[in-house]
């Protein structure tokens, strides 16, 4: 009789589950050296839908093969939220002066007195003399701290995020628009005397731009290039007017601070091409524009600009601005408590608003 033969042999002790790879099953029909014959294709694809699995059921949870963050794609950084744009400092700027602890900032006002009469050998001596008077501003402050747990702190260091920093940073930020809020609209307080950009009291009054739009409207919006340049033209010539030509808008560095609703018409052109911001660069060359949120409905719903010199060249012995922002304090840590599972830092700003100082350098036209 003829021996069989014997193709392979696997020990009891060295029996394993068989783990079959794409690689493992290129060329089936090896696998009749380990004990596994199929005699074609069609037997091997009717065995595959009779798997151990399927006929004994699943012992553990039915899942996906892939968990879903190993199927993530993080981006780097963080999107931070926004808030409206500060720009009181980019209008009338920041002095630094004096300590977060004053309670006001005082402005000496001088005025000669006396008038030149005709000369006589025996007439009394016509004499000169000055006045002055004290305009005083009240210091406001604010405060905001944070907080920090040691718990806190090491889970943030996991998705790259320094929390004491971004808390530090929130702070600062929630100073600096409180800055800006009573930079625009004063601080009322009771007594103290915060005044803003909008509401300061030696502010002129309003001007109405005139109605030669669509119909009767006097919007920027409905008007053509010649008629808003005789808008911006009117105002320079008012400025010109009231600073008894103090103030040439030709030839001193001067400010049109638009609302921002309406910025974007000083691109209106001309039948020649010519855009509104093209002509006041052209015709004012000394002139910036600068646009901000708080100037739209600044006057009971009305958009409004602002015309007004930087500085006037007056002779005076002070730093012969218009407008004054000081601020003696924008960001002061006033000390960090370390506790147990954490730490406290808290911070201090102090201002004293908007202060016009030579309200003659400003003109306001509504709306626009």
């Amino acid at each position: 009789m003829q021996k069989s033969i014997e193709h392979s042999h696997f020990g009891p002790r060295d029996v394993r589950p068989v783990v079959m790879t794409a690689e493992d099953a290129a060329d089936y029909a090896l696998l009749a050296d380990i004990g596994v014959g199929f005699k074609n294709r069609q037997t091997l694809g009717a065995m595959a839908q009779y798997a151990m699995d399927d006929q004994q059921g699943l012992i553990t949870s039915a899942s996906m093969t892939t968990p879903v963050q190993f199927l993530q794609n993080w981006l780097p950084g963080f999107i931070k939220t926004i808030t409206a744009a500060r720009k009181i400092d980019e209008l009338i700027g920041i002095t630094t002066s004096g300590s977060w602890e004053d309670e006001e900032i005082v402005q000496g006002i001088l005025e000669p007195i006396g008038t030149a009469v005709p000369y006589g050998d025996y007439t009394n001596v016509p004499l000169s003399s000055w006045n002055t008077n004290f305009i005083r501003r009240t210091v406001v402050r604010f405060e905001k701290g944070f907080k920090v747990g040691r718990l806190e702190e090491a889970r943030a260091a996991r998705i790259r995020v320094s929390t004491d920093a971004e808390k530090r940073a929130s702070a600062a930020l929630a100073l600096e628009i409180q800055r800006n809020l009573i930079g625009f609209n004063g601080y009322n307080g009771g007594n103290n005397l915060t005044y803003g950009f909008l509401n300061d009291p030696n502010l002129p009054a309003y001007v109405t731009v005139p109605a030669t739009g669509t119909g009767t409207s006097t919007l920027w919006a409905n008007k053509t290039f010649l008629q808003i340049v005789a808008d911006i033209r009117t105002a320079a010539a008012q400025l010109q007017t009231q600073s008894q030509d103090t103030i040439n808008p030709e030839d001193v560095e001067i400010t049109l601070a638009v609302a921002t609703a309406v910025y974007q018409y000083l691109s209106v052109v001309s039948d020649f091409g010519i855009s509104v911001r093209q002509w006041i660069r052209e015709t004012y060359p000394k002139m910036r524009i600068v646009s901000a949120p708080q100037l739209n409905g600044a006057n009971g719903g009305a958009n409004v600009f602002y015309l007004y010199a930087e500085k006037v060249d007056d002779g005076a012995t002070d730093d012969s601005r218009v407008w004054l922002q000081v601020v003696p304090a924008k960001y002061m840590v006033l000390g960090v408590e370390q506790q147990a599972k954490g730490y406290v830092e808290d911070a201090v700003s102090a201002t004293s608003g908007a202060f016009l100082k030579r309200p003659y350098g400003v003109v306001r036209y509504s709306g626009v």
